[in-house]
């Protein structure tokens, strides 16, 4: 079965790393009226008839120029401009907001989009150099932050987080429970796997079992790697595993979890056709670890 957050990462572009210094490709290029440009205001984008909006180079504003690469034979670039154009205008949509319009017929641009929010949400975060305090200014296609001053090189992060089934009982059995979270933030009725970030010097199948013990009690013995998804909100790559229970007694930590509860596969179906659970939607990883294990696809959705 493939899921969403898998079709929007089918298509990746050639993000051409090897031209970002390339000061007159990178110009011939920019005046080139078939290179598609993503025009970004501050961290956000304007769609227009359902797909993010790109612009021929002579049409975007001035901003910080970003190359992100080449598809099909054609440039594309974005250019991140002051955020006070959306706060003029209507439409423009921060990246969660624009997420349900990225896993439907734009899902080819979701790779795109990731790639141009995640720098220019880097760039709103990370002005100023943390060795002299100077402000940074961008180079390499807007691909590193570079201080005037001292000369050091800021470059883009990720943070990898975990996130995970946690099963129990007799794989494949009609007992078998998967263990899932209601966070106290979330709306009444809304449970999705569990997950958090990884530590330093911690390799991510402990994290997976750290972070189960830690929001819900559970120890947790093999792990297993199911895959992975760009999560720039702001700056994460989601790791996703099933963790093999060998405890079941839950106790919730009561801060960012407020309840979690086994479900076996026919009580999550029951519940969730009932609507008394609401699943993650269907562009995110943990809907994809859910119905990995139920097998199928399950009714409703954030």
């Amino acid at each position: 079965m493939i899921h969403a957050y898998e079709q929007m990462a089918a298509d990746p572009h050639d993000r051409l790393g090897v031209r970002r210094r390339d000061g007159s490709w990178l110009a011939e290029r920019w005046e080139d009226p078939a290179t598609r440009v993503l025009v970004v205001s501050g961290t956000r984008v304007r769609p227009v008839a359902g797909r993010p909006a790109w612009v021929a180079p002579g049409e975007a504003p001035e901003g910080v120029r970003v190359l992100l690469g080449e598809r099909a034979g054609t440039t594309y670039a974005a250019v991140v401009a002051p955020s006070t154009r959306a706060r003029d205008e209507d439409g423009w949509l921060a990246l969660r907001d624009l997420l349900p319009v990225l896993s439907g017929e734009a899902a080819e641009d979701a790779p795109m989009v990731f790639h141009a929010l995640g720098l220019a949400e880097w760039m709103a975060s990370t002005r100023f150099c943390p060795r002299c305090g100077a402000g940074l200014e961008p180079v390499a296609a807007g691909h590193e932050l570079q201080c005037p001053r001292c000369g050091r090189r800021q470059f883009p992060r990720t943070d990898p987080a975990v996130i995970m089934t946690v099963t129990s009982g007799e794989p494949g059995s009609a007992d078998e429970r998967c263990l899932l979270g209601h966070q106290s933030v979330w709306p009444e009725g809304r449970y999705s796997t569990l997950a958090g970030f990884c530590e330093p010097g911690e390799t991510l199948e402990d994290a997976v079992r750290r972070e189960v013990a830690e929001e819900v009690g559970i120890t947790v013995g093999e792990v297993t790697y199911v895959g992975n998804q760009p999560w720039p909100l702001p700056a994460s790559l989601m790791l996703g595993f099933v963790g093999r229970a060998t405890t079941t007694e839950i106790t919730v930590d009561q801060d960012e979890i407020e309840d979690a509860r086994w479900f076996t596969r026919e009580e999550l179906r029951t519940e969730a056709e009932a609507g008394r659970v609401v699943l993650p939607g269907p562009i995110s990883i943990s809907r994809a670890l859910i119905e990995g294990w139920y097998g199928g696809p399950l009714p409703g959705s954030w």
